[in-house]
């Protein structure tokens, strides 16, 4: 297969393989608390006007507040087209309707400022301003899960297999190893105590604080070390793991990018106007980043890491193309591809196999596509043709 020239790749992505950050239609004086991703809705929690949520990649953005009778979210989980929102001032709320209506989950959960939700199967912890509440019915009802804890606000909760950590204003970082019946601090290292933000990355665990950038511990928090190296900005607001990469947000120094477990940081903030960064999201091709006051912007992950074209040297080879049912992907290894149409949007995504990978696309409509696929840190994409 000859090397597709960039230039007739680029123009299949014009939609959204920008080179710099581009700014979204969401009302540009919004503060942006949170983001999630159900399928290819991407949400974004605001500071006062509740959740907004885009179906084309941040084009277009609507409200979706029906029933949510708080409108100040501060963090989303999701699972599977469950989606939870934690609010200051009103509990937390699910939609199994990808935010088309809200229903308030708060039996046994009289702390109503809540600022963290997160999810392990069938169990449900939410982060409220004084404790951790514990649901292992999905939210049905709650209970108090307070031994070793301290009267706090639990702004951050991060899940790695049956270890629960949860990131708190003024004293660090607990863990339960046990559903939250007991918790203990695990500080070693950390020198702040003001946790905005947990990130597991595999058996990794990545904390950003208020002022002292961020902490890596790779033993269940028993030590920490500071990996601030690059950072322009030691106010972290939000992590997000990609992969094999890590993505900052910072208050005043933007975005970061690192592909080496936090040991080097780079800006991107190319086309940023706002650096006072508060939150992260992914969804299809995209990174969103939230900002204080000036809305939701995007890049593309196929600009912003790099994309090589499939070649005659590349140990992935796809085939027929064009292709009519089915394509065939033959890879050295394990990745996961998707097929992108030219709006953005993502249409199928599936895993690959180590070896050859039958991909069904029947069901897409005639027309020329974009196949990306992710294997470790490496990207490569190609255009296929649908007949």
């Amino acid at each position: 297969m000859k090397k597709l020239l960039l230039f007739l790749l680029l123009t299949c992505l014009t939609s959204f393989a920008k080179a710099q950050w581009q700014q979204t239609t969401l009302p540009s004086t919004e503060t942006i608390r949170c983001f999630a991703a159900v399928g290819s809705n991407i949400f974004a929690g605001t500071d006062i006007h509740g959740v907004y949520t885009s179906t084309n990649n941040g084009v277009n953005w609507t409200q979706v507040n029906n029933g949510l009778t708080c409108t100040y979210p501060q963090c989303f989980a999701v699972s599977g087209t469950n989606l939870y929102t934690a609010t200051s001032g009103g509990g937390v709320f699910l939609s199994t309707d990808n935010g088309a209506d809200w229903s308030a989950i708060n039996t046994g959960l009289p702390d109503i400022n809540c600022y963290s939700v997160a999810i392990s199967g069938t169990n449900v912890y939410a982060g409220s301003n004084h404790t951790v509440y514990y649901s292992s019915n999905s939210g049905t009802s709650w209970t108090a899960v307070a031994n070793g804890l301290t009267d706090n606000y639990y702004f951050t909760i991060a899940i790695i297999s049956s270890d629960i950590f949860t990131g708190t204003y003024s004293d660090g970082v607990f863990l339960s190893s046990n559903s939250g019946t007991n918790w203990a601090p695990v500080n070693s290292g950390m020198t702040n105590d003001t946790v905005w933000t947990l990130a597991a990355k595999g058996t990794s665990l990545y904390a950003g604080t208020h002022g002292n950038g961020i902490f890596l511990s790779t033993n269940n928090g028993t030590s920490w070390t500071a990996v601030n190296n690059g950072l322009t900005s030691l106010y972290v607001r939000s992590i997000l793991v990609d992969g094999t990469r890590l993505i900052a947000a910072t208050q005043g120094g933007g975005v970061f990018l690192s592909n080496n477990n936090g040991a080097l940081w780079t800006p991107i903030n190319t086309g940023l106007t706002n650096l006072v960064m508060w939150s992260l999201g992914k969804c299809g091709p995209y990174l969103y980043a939230g900002t204080f006051d000036a809305g939701v912007w995007r890049r593309s992950f196929s600009e912003l890491y790099g994309i090589d074209e499939i070649n005659e040297d590349s140990r992935i080879t796809v085939y027929p193309n064009p292709a009519i049912d089915i394509i065939t992907i033959k890879s050295a290894q394990k990745a996961t591809m998707e097929i992108i149409n030219i709006q953005g949007q993502t249409i199928l995504q599936q895993q690959l196999q180590q070896g050859k990978t039958d991909i069904d696309i029947s069901g897409i409509a005639k027309g020329i596509y974009i196949l990306r696929i992710n294997c470790n840190d490496k990207t490569e994409v190609t255009r296929i043709v649908k007949e």
